[in-house]
């Protein structure tokens, strides 16, 4: 969460050569074969209002990352503090329903560190998928409302818990317990992030230790001694084993001996490469500003077993990446993922008659203003949502939202998944009315209408008139 130094909970140690590891090295391997899927990582790249967002990025080996979207962010919390950070990413056993659940926060929007830890947000943000790429509207999800002198809601993770038949939710609260105000883990039980059985004390450290961070993996039979291994910053990074969720759980010891500490690295992320018994626990080095790096174990219970990486054995990509999780992708949601998350580049439609003029959305009408230069001017032109040989226009800065007609008018609108959705929000792009190097843009569900403003609103109209021809015409420019 970055709240170390905040907390005091270590003092502060120099970091000019504790990152720049020797020793063990880590070595990027082959992939088993050029056709296996890859590896989707969900995460926050930064603060501000743009950067605590949910941004996607894809690897075929585990350790190279590719940013999705052009880098550009894939979905935006609309609710609560309108940030997020820390997003989980949770699949069905079925492979039929995916879920992202993140902290309701949003650091220098309005609120401090000392503003959320002490009367932050109660509620986690929750988007649902059956696939991937369409994603709802997010919710909010209240967690931390009913735990006494519950001040937040951090760092939510979710794990199928097969003795129960439903998923435990777990996430970090500051509270006052037996006189002790600070962090702990608790968990709830649900079936749909809707609705939670009352929370419970999940994760305690001693004294006035704070723990925030915590990712569960399942490891399989025949690797260590436990079923499920955890990882917690808590000052350390804290190994703890069990062989049931809701079970007792055993120190398995921290990676003080590779030199990280609670200090230096946060955000434990687990990941498991595809083709054989080996994990990669991604932990953020946020004290030095530098984003994950990789740690890797062919035996995730044993703290001994893991090894530091050699310079140059991974790349994260363009954007920083920060907390998040990364799940394994079976072919179909790759080609999915990758379809959707293309890296479009954003441009701007530019009016023929009034060319210091730019098509633009502003409090999600949709008009052309002078001189917009902005993301609230910046689309990407999509596949259409129907059709083929058609556009849509997905919004830079709203991502999952298109300008879509609705009675004639224009307006930037949340993709519902529906074929009517789909239709009004699908054009033809055909040459200019007014000049044939310009575009316009003919409507699929009307196509004896087209894109054109009027009084500098965007309509779908009937073309007849020389004036209308203009302002039906547009440059797509960068």
């Amino acid at each position: 969460m970055h709240i170390r130094a905040l907390l005091s909970r270590l003092s502060a140690i120099s970091l000019a050569a504790c990152l720049l590891f020797t020793g063990q090295a880590l070595t990027t391997p082959d992939r088993a074969a050029a056709a296996d899927p890859g590896y989707l990582m969900t995460h926050f790249i930064g603060e501000g209002s743009t950067g605590q967002q949910i941004y996607f990025s894809h690897s075929t080996d585990g350790l190279n990352w590719t940013d999705l979207n052009g880098g550009g962010m894939a979905l935006r919390s609309t609710v609560g503090t309108r940030g997020v950070r820390d997003p989980a990413l949770v699949r069905a056993p079925g492979g039929d329903k995916y879920w992202i659940i993140a902290t309701d926060l949003c650091i220098g929007c309005g609120q401090s560190w000392d503003d959320s830890m002490n009367n932050g947000s109660r509620n986690l943000v929750v988007w649902e998928s059956t696939d991937l790429v369409t994603w709802s509207q997010p919710w909010l999800l209240n967690v931390a409302g009913a735990i006494p002198d519950g001040r937040n809601a951090w760092a939510p993770e979710a794990i199928w818990n097969p003795e129960t038949n439903d998923y435990v939710l777990y996430w970090a609260t500051n509270a006052t317990r037996g006189g002790v105000l600070k962090h702990r883990i608790y968990s709830a039980r649900t079936t749909d992030f809707r609705t939670i059985t009352t929370p419970q004390l999940y994760i305690d450290r001693p004294g006035t230790q704070n723990i925030i961070d915590t990712q569960i993996v399942e490891v399989p039979s025949g690797v260590g001694d436990f079923r499920y291994v955890r990882a917690s910053g808590d000052g350390q990074i804290t190994l703890e084993g069990s062989n049931s969720i809701l079970g007792t759980w055993t120190n398995l010891g921290n990676l003080s001996g590779i030199g990280l500490t609670g200090s230096q690295v946060e955000g434990p992320m687990w990941m498991k490469f595809r083709d054989r018994n080996e994990w990669t626990l991604y932990l953020d080095q946020y004290a030095s500003g530098r984003g994950y790096m990789p740690v890797t174990t062919t035996n995730p219970s044993a703290a001994g077993t893991y090894r530091l990486p050699a310079s140059g054995s991974y790349n994260l990509g363009g954007t920083k990446k920060r907390h998040g999780a990364i799940l394994t992708l079976t072919a179909a949601e790759e080609s999915r993922v990758l379809s959707r998350w293309a890296n479009t580049p954003a441009k701007r439609l530019q009016s023929f008659n009034f060319q210091d003029r730019y098509v633009r959305h502003a409090n999600f009408d949709v008009r052309i203003d002078q001189n917009v230069t902005g993301p609230d001017a910046q689309f990407r032109l999509r596949p259409g949502l129907a059709g083929s040989d058609t556009v849509s226009f997905e919004s830079v800065n709203f991502p999952g939202h298109f300008l879509r007609h609705s009675n004639y008018d224009f307006q930037l609108a949340y993709n519902d998944g529906t074929t009517r959705f789909a239709a009004d929000a699908t054009f033809r792009q055909v040459a200019g009315l007014a000049d044939p190097t310009w575009s316009s843009f003919q409507s699929y569900s009307h196509p004896d209408r087209y894109i054109r403003h009027y009084a500098y609103e965007l309509r779908l109209d009937p073309i007849t008139t020389t004036t209308a021809r203009s302002d039906a015409t547009f440059r797509v420019t960068n």
